[in-house]
């Protein structure tokens, strides 16, 4: 079966993502594994509870839109675009998804770190989505 991997944050350019990510796994007939690092907030207990009820939303998002979903969010304390990466390769991915944020003019020639890092490395296509 095809896959769909998202790499999924909380915030604007996550939810493009997402939206995104469900209507390619819609057209492909394929799965969703979304991906959210636990890197950045291990050590503050109230924003892991907070980000476990959001990810439990976003896959109760994904079952209602009739497409099959596997949530992760891997405890490796590796770079978020490591965690995406390996998940990728594992499931064998046909498609990567990441949100961008907006960017100063300046900062438009410097993409951050992680994107790049997806972009450069994916084993498969990545569908790149900035949010409204």
């Amino acid at each position: 079966m095809p896959t769909v991997v998202l790499g999924y944050v909380p915030k604007p350019e996550g939810e493009a993502a997402l939206a995104v990510s469900i209507a390619e796994a819609r057209l492909r007939q394929a799965d969703l594994v979304v991906v959210n690092s636990r890197r950045a907030h291990m050590r503050d207990p109230e924003a892991h509870e907070r980000i476990l009820a959001e990810l439990e939303d976003v896959r109760i998002r994904v079952t209602e839109a009739g497409v099959a979903v596997d949530v992760r969010q891997p405890e490796t304390g590796l770079e978020a675009s490591e965690d995406l990466l390996q998940i990728a390769e594992e499931v064998a991915a046909n498609l990567v998804v990441i949100g961008l944020r907006r960017r100063t003019p300046v900062g438009k020639l410097i993409l951050g770190s992680n994107a790049q890092r997806i972009l450069l490395d994916a084993p498969c296509p990545v569908l790149a989505v900035k949010s409204d």
